[in-house]
């Protein structure tokens, strides 16, 4: 569902948030996350859905490029959470697939992550449960079966 923010704080979801649905190619994906990224303003808290293999991780690396990550960004499977340096902010990646549920949390840090000054991005949101905070921006990428270069980007604001 699509939000409007509180006007008390409009900076808070970048304007691309709004566009709801797109399908696009990887270069097109790449490119709205990178101006998507430009387009940030911490604290913000961003959730990345979808299946394995349709995109997660790249449309962060975009995101990330645009808010002026000049690390490289990389899956933090393994990890679980990278730290990047921006000038903005600092920016949190987590990647929960590998956790079992939200009481795995807190070893992650999770509230200090979340509730922090920065941009978090994360990968598997649904494994967080009803821990990730409200007032977050929810992107969501599916493949398209009639189209396997092609992705269905699902973009909208969580109060």
């Amino acid at each position: 569902m699509n939000r409007v923010p509180p006007a008390a704080h409009p900076p808070l979801v970048p304007p691309l948030a709004q566009h709801g649905a797109l399908a696009m190619r990887e270069e097109e994906l790449r490119d709205w996350g990178h101006r998507f990224g430009r387009s940030t303003h911490p604290p913000l808290v961003i959730t990345v859905a979808g299946e394995l293999g349709a995109g997660k991780t790249t449309l962060i690396q975009a995101i990330c490029g645009g808010y002026g990550v000049i690390e490289d960004v990389t899956s933090p499977t393994f990890g679980l959470v990278h730290e990047y340096r921006a000038p903005r902010s600092t920016v949190y990646h987590l990647d929960l697939y590998r956790i079992d549920g939200p009481h795995q949390l807190d070893a992650l840090g999770w509230d200090e992550i979340v509730g922090g000054a920065g941009l978090v991005l994360i990968e598997w949101p649904e494994r967080a449960g009803n821990r990730v905070p409200t007032g977050h921006v929810t992107l969501s990428l599916q493949h398209l079966p009639s189209d396997p270069d092609r992705r269905l980007l699902y973009a909208g604001w969580h109060a």
